[in-house]
């Protein structure tokens, strides 16, 4: 089983990367268990880019993987 990332946006999830799967394939949606809603946080006013911006930082915070932060560097040149 592969996870895909998507964006839930008009509607639709936009997978946020490229999708291996064929035409009509049937897939399941597993959220997570806590949405944060980052424009309730920002100021009025706030640039849309810069909105965007932090609900995709909000949603990958938690990877999940305890040795991230020891594996920050691994593909550094």
């Amino acid at each position: 089983m592969a996870t895909i990332t998507a964006i839930y946006e008009n509607g639709v999830f936009r997978p946020t990367g490229p999708v291996d799967l064929p035409e009509g394939t049937l897939v399941q949606v597993q959220t997570p268990a806590e949405v944060l809603d980052v424009r309730a946080l920002v100021p009025p006013g706030t640039d849309e880019a810069l909105i965007r911006v932090y609900e995709c930082l909000a949603r990958s915070y938690d990877t999940g993987d305890p040795d991230a932060a020891a594996r920050h560097d691994e593909h550094q040149p």
